[in-house]
C-alpha cells in the first residue's frame, strides 16, 4: 500500500510452486486489490528459472517484483532481481520470513543491499516472537510509516517491542551463527535421509532450513501425512508441489523444517532416526500398535533434548 493502488501489476511466485498467500492467490487481499502475474520453478529442476522470470517482467511490465518464499528451499538470486526490475522500473521487495534467521546467521545471501523494501517475520529462524519488521532504503521510510500509521495499525504492542528487541540481540551473538548453520546442515541431512528412503524432494534437495516432498508415489496426500505425523508427535505441515493436480487443502505434498529441533539440540546423526520415524507412520498408517510404540519413541527421544532454558 505504500508503493501500489490497486489494480497496479505485479509479479510474483505462484503458490504452488512455493510462493506465499500474499504473494497474489487470488483468496488473499494481495490477489484481489493487486493484478498479480505469476513466475514458476523450472519443470524439471524445481528450482526458479531467472531467464523466465526476466522474459516475464519484460512482457507484462509489473511496477513491483517479489521475491522470497514460504515453501522454496533454494538460495534465491536477489542481485539478478534486483537487475530485472531496473530493467522494467519495478519496485523490489523481499519477504524473508522463514529466511530471516539463516541470513542474519550469516549463512544465506542477503537482500537488503539490493532490494527496496524487505519485510520478515520474528518468529520462524529468527527465534523471535510473533511479529514483523519491515526494512527499507531511506528514501521510502516516510511513506511506509505513513502506511503503518494511520493507514493500517492502532497502537503499538510494546511487550511484543521488547521481544523482538531480545531477540535481535540474541541474533547479534557469535553463537546464534552456529545455529544457524547448523539449521542447514540438519535439513540437507534429513533430506538426503528421505531421499535415501525413496521420497522425492522438490529440487532435489534444500539450500536452508526447510524442504517439500511429494508424497504422491506413496499413495498419499500432504494432509493424510500431516495427520499420521501427528499422531506420533512429529508437526509437519502438508503443502502443494508444482503444478500440483491435487485440490489445496489436500496437496500432494509435505513441508519439513528444521530450526526447533536445531534449537533442541539436535544434529545431523538425529535425523537419521527422524527419518525412519515419519517414513515407518506412513507405511503403519493404519496400525495403531505402531503408531503408538513410534509415539513413544519420539518422546523419549525428544526427553533427551529439553527446550533451552527448561
Amino acid at each position: 500500500m505504500s508503493f501500489l493502488k490497486p489494480g497496479d501489476k505485479v509479479l510474483g511466485l505462484k503458490l504452488d510452486h512455493g510462493g506465499h498467500l500474499s504473494h497474489g492467490h487470488p483468496v488473499n487481499f494481495s490477489g484481489m486489490l493487486y493484478d498479480f502475474v505469476q513466475y514458476e520453478v523450472d519443470s524439471e529442476t524445481g528450482r526458479i528459472n531467472m531467464d523466465m522470470v526476466a522474459e516475464i517482467a519484460e512482457k507484462e511490465k509489473p511496477k513491483m517484483i517479489v521475491a522470497g518464499y514460504s515453501a522454496y528451499s533454494r538460495e534465491i538470486e536477489w542481485e539478478k532481481f534486483k537487475e530485472i526490475a531496473d530493467g522494467v522500473g519495478a519496485f523490489t521487495f523481499a519477504d524473508i520470513a522463514h529466511t530471516a534467521g539463516l541470513i542474519a546467521g550469516g549463512q544465506m545471501d542477503n537482500p537488503v543491499p539490493f532490494f527496496d523494501v524487505v519485510s520478515t517475520t520474528t518468529h520462524k529462524t529468527l527465534r523471535g516472537p510473533r511479529g514483523a519488521i519491515i526494512m527499507c532504503k531511506e528514501k521510502f521510510a516516510k511513506q511506509i510509516d505513513r502506511t503503518v500509521f494511520p493507514g493500517m495499525q492502532g497502537g503499538p504492542h510494546e511487550h511484543i517491542i521488547a521481544s523482538k528487541a531480545v531477540a535481535f540481540k540474541e541474533a547479534l551473538k557469535p553463537e546464534f551463527a552456529d545455529y544457524a548453520a547448523q539449521v542447514i546442515k540438519n535439513a540437507k541431512a534429513l533430506a538426503a535421509e528421505l531421499m535415501h528412503l525413496g521420497y522425492k524432494i522438490i529440487s532435489d534437495g534444500t539450500d536452508n532450513h526447510l524442504m517439500v516432498v511429494d508424497m504422491a508415489s506413496r499413495g498419499v496426500d500432504g494432509r493424510e501425512v500431516e495427520e499420521i505425523l501427528d499422531k506420533v508427535g512429529i508437526s509437519a505441515s502438508r503443502s502443494t508441489i508444482p503444478n500440483d493436480p491435487n485440490p489445496p487443502m489436500r496437496p500432494s505434498g509435505l513441508r519439513l523444517g528444521t530450526p526447533a529441533i536445531t534449537t533442541r539440540g539436535m544434529e545431523e546423526s538425529d535425523m537419521k532416526e527422524i527419518a525412519d520415524w515419519i517414513d515407518a507412520a506412513i507405511k503403519n498408517k493404519d496400525n495403531k500398535n505402531e503408531l503408538n510404540k513410534i509415539k513413544e519413541e519420539v518422546k523419549e527421544f525428544c526427553l533427551r533434548f529439553p527446550m533451552p532454558g527448561v
